[in-house]
């Protein structure tokens, strides 16, 4: 990663890790309790309701990581077909993927207030288009390997935090960085739970307006030619 990376990357990084914060607050809490950004959440949720549990679903949770799926297979395509290419496009390219699709699943929620438990088809395109569009983030950022920078996951993340700290007999390294993670995932999901209590619809959009204010950092500051690493 090239030293001006290194200034944009993680601020961009975690301003979509906010957006991952707003994403679960809509999926779990509007959406009939499915994830679309964390695939580890909702296969577990796939697994509990194969089982049988209540207030699950098995076609709300495969349709989430079907999507998801195909989403990471669009987002991985557009890195390899423009590998050698100028980074600050690709990486730009699919943030702006991400919040277009956001866009498109604000246009679907728009007028239905906090919920789209009685509009089944309008539900299932939120899932699908949200989970798309967090499949290709987290391909594009598997791409960049901005370290302790996943932007969906923060298992490792607080692994690293304690495993690191001086407690532990560490150095705490990137601490700062591990830190504003998990507080901007936090604040994110806070955020969007608050904001469902108005509309559903204004959750989203918000998302759309991140995603493409880091699009647009990142055309701007991430380096022509840099290699992640």
């Amino acid at each position: 990663m090239t030293t001006r990376d290194e200034g944009v990357l993680p601020p961009v990084l975690l301003g979509l890790t906010a957006v991952t914060g707003l994403v679960d607050a809509v999926s779990y809490l509007a959406l009939g309790h499915v994830f679309t950004a964390n695939m580890t959440g909702n296969v577990v949720f796939l697994g509990f309701a194969v089982a049988g549990a209540p207030g699950l679903s098995v076609a709300r949770s495969g349709t989430a990581v079907a999507a998801f799926f195909m989403g990471a297979v669009i987002g991985g395509r557009m890195a390899a077909g423009m590998s050698g290419r100028r980074r600050d496009r690709w990486t730009s390219a699919a943030f702006a993927a991400e919040a277009a699709l956001f866009l498109a699943a604000t246009a679907v929620a728009l007028g239905y207030g906090r919920g789209l438990s009685n509009e089944p088809a309008r539900l299932y395109a939120v899932i699908v288009l949200t989970g798309l569009a967090m499949g290709i983030r987290n391909a594009t950022v598997r791409k960049l390997a901005v370290p302790d920078l996943t932007t969906t996951v923060l298992t490792l993340t607080l692994t690293g935090l304690a495993a690191d700290s001086s407690l532990a007999g560490g150095s705490n390294p990137r601490w700062v960085r591990r830190a504003a993670s998990v507080g901007t995932m936090f604040v994110g999901a806070a955020v969007g739970a608050w904001l469902l209590g108005h509309s559903l619809a204004l959750v989203l959009s918000l998302c759309a307006l991140v995603s493409a204010g880091c699009a647009t950092a990142a055309f701007v500051g991430v380096a022509p030619d840099g290699r992640a690493g």
